[in-house]
Order: structure tokens, then sequence, then C-alpha cells
């Protein structure tokens, strides 16, 4: 049961990053801190974009509207990390 736990710690480790590059290459699209231009950023964020948005949507879905913030990409994190910290509990007592 480790193992499998090890791997899907891992797992929820990178979606987490995706969604923290994503929101910071974001960021500096809003603010013009690079140009929208910019091929390579372009091409990550949209291919960061189309990994997250299967996951993304639902949650959208059920949160109510808040206007330009979007909390999809919190609320993800939040619940991969208690979902993390029970299968650790549910596989070690820990």
């Amino acid at each position: 049961m480790g193992p499998l736990i090890d791997i899907l710690g891992m797992l929820i480790n990178v979606i987490v990053m995706l969604v923290i590059i994503q929101f910071v290459i974001g960021l500096l699209f809003a603010f013009n801190v690079v140009n929208t231009s910019n091929q390579l950023l372009h091409q990550i964020y949209n291919s960061i974009n189309s990994l997250l948005e299967p996951v993304l949507n639902p949650i959208r879905r059920i949160l109510p509207a808040t206007g330009a913030i979007d909390f999809s990409p919190l609320v993800l994190i939040l619940g991969l990390q208690v979902a993390m910290r029970l299968m650790v509990w549910a596989a070690y007592g820990i």
C-alpha cells in the first residue's frame, strides 16, 4: 500500500505545481509583464490549461460566481491536499 500512496502523492504534487505555474503565467499575462505574443509561454499556458480544465470545470460549476476572481484552483489544491492527508491517514494511521 505504501508505494501506491507515494505515487499518488507525487501525482498530487505535480497537479499542484501545474496549477501554480498556470496561475503565475496568467498573472504575467494579465499585468503585461510578458507580452501575450510570446509563443513559448502561450503554448505552455495552453497546454497546462488543457490538462487542468477537465478538473477545474466541475469545481467552477459548483462554486458561486465571484466575478473576475476564480477560486477553483484554490479549491482544487485544498481538495487534493485533504485527499492526500486522508489517504496517508488510512494507510499508515499517521
